[in-house]
């Protein structure tokens, strides 16, 4: 079975106060009104016709929703409640396939194995494929608690989702698939735009992954 590899934000201040700056009304100062209105130099970002914003704030203000909901009810970070719920699928999982459904890195990853299994909600054990990899096991209370967050977790999708008609859903859910999957198709044309733009950026980029 193959999950959404998304990357998900807690910055959910900057893209609130980023809408609102975008969304309030301007009300020329004194000074202002005495000048000559200045004219913006050069192309800007079409906000309103930007996709990757629109995702990044829907992405980043329901994370930070559910994660405030979920740690007022069960004190559960959201972190724990992704690693949960691919349990709650999976059985178990190493933290190498989990980081890579996720979007977390692999030091956020460890540290949430070692918060999940201090809370009896996971049992974690080396691969005995890779001595080096951990497996983490759903145990019972970590079932138990993913059945209790998953009725929030759905109330809330139910809530977002209740603008559209039931063949709207359908539709936005397939774009929503065929989007993820053209990720690497992404990648490859950021490659290419700093191969051709700026190729330093590419020998920092190899210097990084190198040292991972």
């Amino acid at each position: 079975m193959s999950f959404p590899q998304t990357k998900y934000g807690q910055a959910d201040t900057v893209a609130q106060a980023t809408v609102e700056l975008f969304s309030m009304p301007r009300t020329p100062s004194s000074t202002a009104r005495k000048t000559s209105p200045k004219t913006v130099s050069g192309d800007v970002v079409d906000l309103d016709n930007y996709a990757p914003a629109y995702l990044t704030w829907i992405a980043n203000k329901l994370s930070s929703g559910a994660s405030q909901a979920y740690l007022a009810a069960f004190d559960v970070g959201i972190e724990s409640w992704r690693v949960l719920v691919l349990l709650a699928i999976e059985g178990s999982i190493s933290a190498q396939k989990a980081c890579g459904v996720i979007g977390m890195d692999k030091a956020s990853m460890s540290r949430c194995f070692k918060s999940m299994q201090s809370r009896g909600f996971i049992k974690l054990a080396l691969d005995p494929q890779d001595g080096r990899a951990r497996i983490a096991t759903l145990t019972p209370a970590g079932r138990a608690i993913h059945d209790q967050i998953r009725s929030i977790a759905m109330e809330r999708e139910r809530a977002l989702m209740s603008v559209l008609s039931a063949a709207e859903r359908k539709i936005f859910l397939e774009f929503l698939h065929r989007l993820h999957e053209n990720l690497p198709a992404v990648e490859v044309a950021t490659r290419e735009h700093l191969s051709r733009h700026h190729p330093h950026a590419l020998q920092r980029r190899r210097g990084k992954g190198s040292r991972l």
